[in-house]
């Protein structure tokens, strides 16, 4: 039994249920996510860069996703620029201590932020003041800001270029966000395709040439 007294079991597969629903939701929204994840391969290739954001397990899922195309997601590939606003933690706390945490996000897109960069915000309820502070700088100063939320409409849905809103409760919203990350970056692989040489492949191809 559960601490509420509702059998475990049927805890279980209420969760599970939920995720159902929720999966449904994004894949209704598969035509987005491809052109998305086509979009962010092309900007990243020209040199423009990803940032993004949100708080609690919605940081963690942007910081996964920055992660993964610094890094690799599959195959080896260039390292793109991606850039998770929430993991510099001199920075997070001297803004909040200095102009509130509505602006710890915002006036960082301002510092670094280029117009034809993207911006990607996370949030289940969209609502977070500091992302859709964050989505109006980066919209004022030509970024491309995509949201990722919870069920619609919502302030930060509306303060984006685009969202992308799922329908569920938090949990399963949050879980379909993670589905989301990989696709975005399964996309961007394909993308950018196999051609595209690693560095270390690429320092032995050029000892190659004569």
């Amino acid at each position: 039994m559960s601490a509420a007294g509702e059998p475990i079991e049927d805890v279980v597969h209420a969760h599970l249920g939920g995720l159902r629903a929720t999966l449904d939701g994004l894949a209704g929204e598969s035509r987005r996510v491809e052109r998305w994840g086509t979009e962010l391969a092309t900007r990243l290739r020209r040199g423009q860069r990803l940032f993004a954001a949100g708080n609690g397990g919605s940081a963690a899922e942007a910081q996964h996703l920055t992660a993964e195309l610094v890094g690799r997601y599959r195959g080896e590939r260039e390292p793109l620029s991606a850039i998770a606003l929430h993991a510099d933690t001199s920075t997070i706390t001297a803004l909040g201590n200095d102009y509130g945490y509505e602006e710890v996000f915002a006036r960082q897109v301002r510092a670094h932020g280029r117009p034809g960069d993207v911006l990607i915000l996370l949030s289940t309820s969209g609502r977070s003041p500091n992302l859709v502070a964050a989505a109006e700088a980066g919209r004022s100063l030509g970024l491309t800001v995509w949201a990722l939320t919870g069920p619609g409409p919502n302030p930060l849905a509306a303060a984006s270029s685009e969202a992308l809103c799922l329908p569920g409760a938090t949990p399963s919203v949050q879980e379909a966000h993670l589905v989301t990350v990989h696709l975005l970056c399964e996309v961007v692989d394909r993308t950018l395709g196999r051609s595209v040489v690693a560095p270390a492949e690429r320092t032995k191809a050029e000892e190659l040439v004569p």
